[in-house]
């Protein structure tokens, strides 16, 4: 259905004149004088699908017309074009020169000679206006009769006349009463449709309502009787003064406020209630949780002690066959005595030399369990390709030939070791394996040869592999003495303990070890910060410890390293905890600080931790306190701690910072010097840019 809007005109009108088709006419002739004879001109948007109804003198050409219509669609006048039976409309011609009566409806259409590039707009009428100058009227009279009326609407542009109503002081807006009222602001439209025939339509009721000022009390007099029987006796109360009624409200509002305050004391105690709840059940989930952890490290002790694969798990087996001993020796030494207690002594080195061979049988066990990982650990390393690491946590990675030549070697050394293979698998990797070490002619690629010649040829004879496991043994040993071999594999010369090189080896600082008598890296040499000399290399002291102490620094390693990750979290460039060995913490946990908090004086080492004793300042063994890890995180809160902790706490901690002073006197002098040196080097930077900006060149900075 196309939308209809009517010409936009000036507001309503004031007088509205209904005349016949008859008398229209002697209208129309006694104002002909001043007035133009009009037609209603319905204008068919044909492209938008809008009709616009306007009224339009007949004697005016067609051009202002599409004048007209051009100034309400803001478009040009030179686009626009009228069709009017299938016929344009010349400009120059009137709507009386194509046959149209005064007070008739004529319907034409509008178009745009260029419908592309510029298409018709859609007609917008203005709020002010809504109705044309000349309507026609079809009223029915009777089913079969109809009667058209002609209505001419004449507008008088005159302010409107103050009947009454009010005045706003703020806005100055009037709001008149009756027929002089305002139009009233239009509703913004929610895209719901509000009239319609369902909200529209109500179920009407049919009641009789009387209102109270039009009833009357009728009292009893002579001759008429009205019945009291439902009548209620009111008596008025007494009279309520305005204290009386103030003091009325103020025990109410007291009442009110007792009441509040109860519901307040309530909401608080049920807060404090639940808080203290969440409390209770945090710390019993705290307990449940340290149980379970000391459970887990139970259970992984007890695992370690029974099924043992590291050095650390026959550290902690060694420990307690001393510990078990000295128990024995003192039982001994306590029930017994001369030949009695010599021979128990005796016993008991029997027992403890049966127990040194069970461990030494797990040594080997381990050993054999280890072995292959220990060979993939090692091959993998070697296959690892270059990387560099940025500040953005990205990793670069390149493969050089060497990394290349390992991993190739590595793949044909782990297809060698496969088992379960069929005959054709086994025979393809073998002839694999013999065309790599082809590759050199030397007295151990010979031998590789043979042994693969050989396995060929039994395998071709149908020999089981139960029979070749040993052959096959022998094949991946010499195999992988092949990939350790430099000349062979180029890039294991970085992964050997003692380089074969004479230049390399000077490079990497080899030391010998008067103890057992061989040449070791120096990073087989364990350095303490209290020592001014290399001295055995870690299996010597690894041996001493199997044969005299016996001791265990499982749980002072696992300590280390806690407080190396709790440094590293601080970025500030901290170094001196990497310093520090396993013998110097265990030095500091057990003679400098009793081997338990500072404050609670808990002794289970699990739980706790060396923590700044300022946390402005770098970790050293004089600016460190012992604590238990609740304890550090409150501990790490203060920002002077001089000031949070009693002054005999304070001295406490003072004496052990001196004793720690005095032990690691050479790391005293170490971190001394390292300060010395980056206050040197911030000088000499600032004096290089001095110079650099002196002499106003960017390469001179950058030299210097």
């Amino acid at each position: 259905m196309a939308d209809e809007h009517n010409v936009p005109f000036p507001p309503l009108p004031s007088m509205v004149i209904e005349k016949d088709d008859d008398s229209a006419n002697d209208v129309k002739a006694s104002k002909q004088e001043h007035e133009t004879k009009l037609a209603t001109v319905k204008m068919l948007l044909e492209s938008i699908d809008q009709t616009v109804t306007v009224a339009f003198p007949l004697h005016a050409p067609v051009n202002e017309l599409i004048t007209h219509f051009a100034k309400e669609l803001r478009m040009s006048v030179n686009v626009l074009q009228i069709i009017f039976k299938d016929k344009v409309l010349e400009n120059q011609l009137t709507l009386s020169q194509i046959d149209v009566e005064p007070n008739t409806t004529v319907s034409m259409e509008l178009h745009s000679k260029d419908p592309i590039n510029q298409p018709l707009r859609r007609y917008r009428p203005r709020q002010d206006i809504s109705m044309p100058d000349v309507i026609t009227v079809r009223i029915d009279e009777n089913p079969n009769m109809t009667r058209d009326v002609v209505v001419e609407i004449e507008r008088n542009n005159i302010r409107k006349p103050y009947l009454g109503g009010t005045h706003h002081r703020i806005t100055g807006k009037e709001y008149h009463h009756a027929s002089a009222q305002t139009i009233p602001p239009q509703r913004p439209d929610k895209g719901t449709v509000r009239y319609c025939r369902d909200t529209q339509t109500i179920e009407s009721r049919h009641r009789v309502i009387q209102t109270t000022n039009e009833q009357s009390t009728q009292m009893s007099k002579p001759g008429y009787y009205i019945s009291t029987e439902n009548d209620r006796l009111l008596t008025p109360k007494p009279y309520q003064t305005a204290e009386e009624r103030f003091e009325i409200l103020t025990k109410k509002a007291t009442i009110i406020q007792k009441y509040f305050r109860r519901w307040l004391a309530k909401r608080d105690v049920n807060t404090l209630r639940e808080a203290f709840q969440k409390r209770v059940q945090y710390e019993l989930e705290q307990k449940q949780k340290q149980a379970e952890e000391r459970q887990r490290r139970y259970q992984n002790d007890l695992e370690r002690r029974l099924h043992p694969r590291t050095k650390d798990d026959f550290d902690v087996l060694y420990a307690a066959l001393e510990k078990w001993r000295e128990e024995e020796i003192a039982k001994i030494n306590a029930t017994k005595q001369g030949a009695a207690r010599k021979a128990a002594l005796a016993l008991l080195v029997d027992e403890e030399t049966e127990l040194l061979a069970t461990i030494d049988r797990y040594k080997s066990e381990a050993s054999r369990h280890n072995k292959e990982a220990n060979i993939q650990r090692f091959l993998e390393r070697v296959a690892q390709p270059k990387k560099w690491k940025y500040k953005d946590g990205t990793t670069t990675e390149m493969d050089t030939p060497y990394s290349i030549r390992a991993r190739e070697l590595m793949q044909i050394y782990n297809t060698v070791t496969m088992k379960f293979l069929t005959l054709d698998e086994r025979l393809d990797i073998l002839l694999t394996l013999k065309h790599t070490v082809k590759e050199h002619d030397s007295r151990l690629t010979q031998e590789i040869i043979q042994l693969i010649d050989r396995e060929a040829d039994l395998l071709m004879r149908g020999t089981k592999e139960e029979n070749l496991s040993g052959l096959r043994e022998r094949i991946s040993t010499l195999f992988l003495q092949y990939i350790k071999t430099p000349t062979f594999n180029p890039g294991v010369v970085r992964h050997l303990k003692v380089p074969q090189d004479p230049v390399t080896a000077a490079q990497y600082k080899t030391f010998y070890c008067r103890s057992c008598q061989k040449y070791y890296p120096s990073t087989e040499f364990s350095v303490s910060s209290t020592n001014a000399k290399i001295g055995k290399c870690r299996q010597c002291l690894r041996l001493e410890n199997i044969a005299n102490k016996r001791s265990d620094q499982t749980k002072i390693k696992y300590l280390l390293k806690k407080i190396e990750k709790d440094e590293c979290g601080y970025n500030d460039g901290a170094h001196c905890i990497f310093l520090l060995t396993v013998n110097d913490m265990e030095y500091m946990f057990k003679n400098i600080w009793d081997s338990h908090s500072v404050l609670s004086e808990e002794s289970d080492i699990y739980t706790l931790t060396f923590v700044r004793w300022n946390r402005h300042e770098e970790f050293t063994p004089w600016n460190c306190i012992l604590l238990t890890v609740e304890e550090a995180n409150a501990h790490m809160k203060l920002d002077d701690p001089e000031t949070s902790y009693s002054e005999p706490f304070c001295k406490k901690i003072r004496y052990k910072h001196a004793i720690s002073r005095n032990h690691f006197t050479k790391l005293v002098e170490h971190m001394k010097k390292q300060q010395q040196q980056i206050h040197e080097s911030k000088d000499m930077t600032i004096t290089a840019v001095k110079v650099g900006r002196q002499r106003g060149t960017p390469t001179a900075m950058a030299n210097a």
